[in-house]
Parts: C-alpha cells; structure tokens; sequence
C-alpha cells in the first residue's frame, strides 16, 4: 500500500509541474502594461469604434460592478472589447462581442490576440440579433452598439438573461434618439432599471445611456 502512495505521489509532481508551468507560460506570454497603454493609444480607430473617453467609461463600469459575463453587441474592429476585455481581466470574468461584418471580425479577433485577451474575450460572428440567443446567461454587463433602430429589440432578447444587478449601457443615444426612441422609453419609464443619460467624451459629441437592472 506504501509503495502504491509513493507511486502516485510522485506520478503527481510532472502533472503539477506542468500545470505551473502552463501558468507561468501564460503570464509570461502576456503582454506588458505599457505594450497595452500603447497598443490602445496607437490604435487606428474609425468612426464606427468607441470613443477613447467612452470606452475608458465602460471599462470602469465593468470594474466598478465586479462584472463577469459581459456581451457586447457590435464590435467593429474591436477597441472597445479590448478596452472592457481588461477589466473583464481583472475581475475574473468574460465578454462576448457579437458582429456582423466577417472583415470587422478578423479584425477583433486579430486585436485580442494581440493585447493577449483570448482567454477573456470572445468574439461571435454573425447577426446579433440570432447569436444573442446563443449567449447563456446570467449576464451582468451588456453594451450595445450596432444597428440603432434595433437597440430594443437586442434587449428584449437578452432581457431574461440579466442578472439582478446587471448594467446595460446604450451607445449614440443623443444623436439617434429619434431611432431609438422605443429603447430609451422603455428603459427610462419602466420600473425595473434606473437610468441616466451622460456624456463621457466629446469625441463624437454625443452620449450613452446607463441604465442598473434593479430586479
């Protein structure tokens, strides 16, 4: 019985090895602090990516709210799901970024092997409005930017999916306010969110919306 013990205690130290290895190798392999700043600093946006002062916002959002299953919905090429995908990161969760477009995809997925974020984002190629099905819940953390007019529709699909708690933010919310009419009015007259409407940057010289699911 004693030899059997000492068998598979020492059959146990190359499986520990290698699983501290794998570990090591991994943070080793992560790209620096300062390589990110960069990268994002340098980042060759367009008008279609979320603004720099915007998407600091999200990401202080994320971590303010210890969120951990995340979704956004339009990723162009990207800057934006990087930016949440740190704070995702750090709080130990994940976020899943949907697009449409194969090219903006290539692009994301490129851009998150770069800042080294495979682990913590993912991002769906399809429309969004069939791949939000896809998505299991809960999730506490959702950004919408894509198709302006169908902001409530994207809700109404991932609405039963939120986690008491969870935060939904809206992007171009003053300037397609007409569009979106419908997905503003629910969110600021029903009684389940609290909502307020700010402007983090003056990039774009427009607004998102930030709305708490109460319950």
């Amino acid at each position: 019985m004693r030899r059997h013990r000492l068998i598979a205690a020492t059959l146990s130290i190359p499986i520990l090895s290698l699983a501290c290895l794998a570990v090591y190798a991994a943070e080793q392999t992560k790209p620096s602090d300062e390589f990110r700043r960069q990268f994002i600093d340098n980042f060759r946006r367009t008008g279609l990516n979320t603004a720099p002062g915007d998407a600091m916002m999200l990401r202080i959002l994320v971590e303010a709210s210890g969120a951990k299953r995340g979704v956004e919905v339009g990723a162009a090429s990207g800057y934006g799901a990087i930016n949440m995908g740190i704070a995702f990161e750090r709080t130990g969760g994940h976020l899943w970024t949907l697009e449409i477009d194969p090219r903006m995809v290539r692009q994301t997925r490129e851009n998150i092997a770069k800042m080294g974020l495979e682990q913590t984002v993912t991002c769906i190629e399809g429309d969004a409005l069939e791949t939000l099905h896809e998505i299991e819940g809960p999730i506490d953390f959702v950004f919408i930017d894509a198709v302006k007019s169908d902001y409530l529709k994207y809700l109404r699909i991932i609405e039963p999916k939120l986690a008491k708690g969870a935060v939904v933010v809206g992007d171009n919310v003053i300037q397609s306010a007409r569009v979106m009419k419908d997905f503003l009015d629910y969110l600021q007259t029903s009684l389940d969110y609290d909502t307020v409407i700010i402007r983090s940057s003056m990039d774009k010289n427009d607004g998102m919306s930030i709305s708490y699911k109460i319950r």
